[in-house]
């Protein structure tokens, strides 16, 4: 291993990742400044610890599609979230695995099963670019950085899906770029539109700490509603 590559796994990544970390150490103390308003109708829900059930309903419902509408009439670009956000986590796990546990790399099966995520994330990647390119409304709302966002993204998942084999001595141009890439979005992200995932919790808490309150979340299906209950 190059002196170069060496400090691109090691060194650089530890800098950005603690730059990265006090930026949203940060951003969180700033959002924690704010409280969240008081409900000002009288609460409707029907049980007990209504707005804790409400809070994990709402946290959890990215993980149940048959309990969103827009899951239900749009499945295929549910597909492509999941897909997308497994080939996120794939390249970011990878990213550590090499530089503090490349014997977690040694079995062919796991380098494998990373590559068919980052591949079909990389594959999600430029779908959604040229969705994005081509369909007029996404063009309308679309910002320069989600088209940069986006592209990068879909290059890093090609990088990394070559780099996943992790073997400098067949030469060290994909880990580098990998490497350096990596760098650059710790960097990058918190200040971007894809650290939107830092505000999931708080928004998802409010929103269903809210609706357990009005006795809207968890949904109760298969129930028909009373007069006088929320829902009605």
């Amino acid at each position: 291993m190059s002196e170069l590559l060496h400090f691109a796994e090691h060194r650089l990544q530890e800098v950005t990742l603690a730059i990265m970390a006090v930026t949203y150490t940060l951003r969180i103390c700033w959002l924690l400044r704010f409280r969240a308003g008081r409900d000002r109708q009288a609460p409707t829900a029907f049980t007990a610890h209504a707005h804790a059930k409400g809070a994990l309903y709402s946290w959890a419902i990215i993980a149940m599609p048959w309990e969103m509408e827009s899951a239900q009439r749009h499945f295929w670009l549910y597909v492509q979230f999941v897909v997308f956000h497994f080939g996120v986590t794939a390249a970011i796990v990878m990213s550590f695995l090499i530089p503090y546990a490349p014997g977690a790399l040694a079995p062919r099966p796991v380098v494998l099963v990373l590559q068919a995520l980052m591949g079909g994330a990389c594959l999600v990647g430029c779908y959604r670019f040229y969705r994005r390119v081509s369909d007029k409304v996404m063009r309308k709302i679309s910002t320069p950085d989600d088209y940069f966002s986006l592209a990068l993204l879909t290059v890093w998942f090609f990088i990394a899906l070559l780099a996943a084999p992790n073997r400098p001595e067949r030469g060290e141009g994909a880990l580098l770029a990998f490497f350096f890439l990596t760098a650059f979005f710790l960097l990058y992200v918190p200040f971007s539109k894809i650290s939107h995932y830092l505000y999931y919790p708080f928004t998802r808490y409010y929103l269903g700490k809210t609706m357990g309150h009005r006795g809207v979340y968890p949904f109760r299906r298969g129930r028909r509603a009373e007069p006088g209950r929320a829902g009605a």
